[in-house]
């Protein structure tokens, strides 16, 4: 890791109260650097402002899960008020990510309740985050999870790819091989495209509220009702 002195990112200035600006550390992490690991003592938190981190635990077989994967927010936040991390965060792409020391965090959400309200905001939009990988894991198909993760964590219908189609394999619960002929079969349809290292449909999903009869048919249409069933 090399530090730097940077500017704090906006959101992470209106968030934090400034007596924990200048307590928050600027690096650049080489990829494949581990920012912490499961059963460690927290020390600090982390915010990715640009590149790409995963927390990841190990399966039954030792093949790494990814749990969550992070290029913009939080990391280590669950281990808050924890006596040990719960599962590793390792640098998938080189990246510009703020250490924020633990203790001092959690003396300022004590001491200072319209940073703890501000602070629970953001936990809640993490829930909704989350609710919607659980909802993505439920999909029966490997093209229904890949085309939900373009639709809920892509940017107008385009997802970058990143650290690979292995990590997001990973990240959907589905093998790489499967993943690499879902791919193939919607370059081939001309549902999906692979440009400049990101995924993108060939025609974006419908607005909310528009008639849906014409997406594409089969798990296109399962991510719809999926989707629709929670409004």
């Amino acid at each position: 890791m090399s530090t730097h002195a940077r500017e704090l990112p906006v959101e992470l200035k209106e968030l934090l109260p400034p007596r924990l600006h200048a307590r928050c550390a600027n690096g650049r992490y080489a990829r494949g650097t581990t920012l912490f690991e499961t059963g460690r003592r927290p020390a600090f938190m982390f915010y990715v402002v640009s590149g790409e981190v995963t927390l990841e635990r190990h399966g039954i077989q030792g093949e790494p899960v990814v749990l969550q994967r992070c290029r913009r927010g939080f990391v280590g936040e669950a281990s808050l008020h924890s006596s040990r991390y719960h599962c590793d965060a390792r640098v998938v792409t080189d990246a510009d990510i703020i250490r924020i020391p633990l203790r001092e965090l959690g003396e300022a959400l004590d001491d200072d309740p319209s940073f703890a309200v501000r602070w629970i905001g953001m936990l809640n939009r993490e829930v909704r985050r989350l609710r919607q990988q659980c909802e993505r894991l439920s999909l029966k198909t490997v093209e229904a999870r890949l085309l939900h993760l373009l639709d809920t964590e892509g940017s107008d219908g385009g997802y970058r790819v990143g650290a690979g189609l292995k990590s997001i394999a990973r990240e959907i619960g589905v093998t790489h091989e499967a993943l690499y002929r879902c791919v193939a079969s919607l370059e081939g349809r001309g549902i999906l495209n692979r440009i400049d290292g990101c995924l993108r449909r060939s025609v974006a999903p419908p607005r909310e509220g528009a008639h849906r009869t014409r997406q594409a048919p089969g798990a296109r249409g399962t991510v719809a009702r999926a989707l629709s069933s929670r409004r």
